[in-house]
């Protein structure tokens, strides 16, 4: 760990999408975070700090820059002087909240020591970079992001730590490899009360996938995990667990980058009996049944990387801190 601080990043595994890519359907949420990222990567975009400038300047720009989506999209209706007057409002009431991010972070790192929390919104396979391309969102959801998105050093970084349901989710459509389209994966959707937050749609349910958590941490580095939702698995008699791939018959080590590969990988799966009991009330990692816990253990060998925290409930009291 280098500086004063210590940053810890959290990085959500398997949950959720908000790209918007019009060319076709990928499942996205449709609020528009495609065409921003869009508009970022061709350099035509504006930026709060073009806002809070000169504002002829700014008007200027705004005015070129519908015209050239008008020109693209030729039925899309935009009330530019409507839109001119609510920035010009908004600019005037974010100013006082605005502050240069990259020197707001370095004072925060280099001051008087204290701990940091950079937390993702997105899962892991939903990068930009290194997701279910093109099933995927337009930014960074690894720990990359930390320091592309907020200016950080990666020598400032410290714990990384892996958020992951005790199974498996995903909002949208793409490869699934380990999911359940049957009384299985409908019993983790209704359990887990598994609905998209930005949506509303069902969230896709199946066994927890060891390939893609093995692959999330040789992106991100992992210090620990948090293992959520460990009591949605109570009723279960017998519990899958996706440990490997086959493609052809043959074993693959590596988790492909191709979607129409991964739609055709063959599952390895190991079996481990359920608990078959409550455990919403434990609170300890002793209180837990002696096969809740092989199965976490089951999941720390495979991947190399501890579980810290384990959660049994929607309250925080319900979390338990292993060490």
């Amino acid at each position: 760990m280098m500086g004063k601080s210590t940053i810890r990043t959290f990085d959500f595994l398997l949950q959720g999408s908000n790209s918007t890519i019009k060319a076709y359907s990928i499942g996205t949420t449709k609020k528009g975070i495609g065409p921003t990222y869009s508009s970022k990567a061709s350099r035509t975009g504006l930026r709060i700090c073009d806002l809070l400038d000169d504002f002829k300047e700014f008007s200027l720009r705004f005015k070129n820059l519908a015209q050239q989506h008008h020109a693209m999209f030729p039925t899309l209706e935009v009330d530019v002087d409507g839109q001119l007057k609510k920035l010009k409002e908004y600019a005037e009431r974010i100013r006082p909240m605005v502050r240069d991010a990259v020197y707001f972070m370095y004072e925060a790192i280099n001051g008087p020591p204290k701990k940091i929390l950079v937390e993702g919104a997105n899962a892991a396979l939903l990068d930009i970079d290194f997701g279910t391309y093109p099933f995927v969102t337009s930014s960074n959801c690894t720990v990359g992001g930390v320091c592309t998105g907020l200016g950080i050093p990666p020598l400032n970084i410290g714990d990384v730590y892996g958020v992951v349901k005790a199974y498996t989710t995903r909002v949208g459509i793409g490869a699934f490899p380990t999911e359940q389209l049957n009384e299985v994966g409908e019993l983790l959707q209704t359990r887990g009360h598994e609905v998209g937050v930005t949506t509303g749609r069902k969230r896709r349910c199946g066994w927890l996938d060891l390939v893609i958590l093995r692959y999330a941490n040789m992106i991100n580095g992992f210090t620990a995990f948090a293992l959520t939702k460990l009591d949605i698995l109570d009723v279960m008699e017998e519990i899958k667990v996706g440990v490997s791939y086959k493609l052809n018959g043959k074993n693959i080590p590596y988790f492909p980058a191709n979607m129409d590969v991964l739609q055709k990988v063959e599952v390895v799966y190991d079996k481990l009996p359920g608990w078959n009991c409550d455990t919403s009330s434990c609170r300890k990692w002793e209180e837990l049944p002696v096969k809740a816990q092989n199965y976490i253990r089951f999941i720390e060998n495979h991947v190399g990387v501890p579980v810290k925290w384990v959660g049994v409930g929607k309250a925080r009291e319900s979390m338990i801190q292993i060490f």
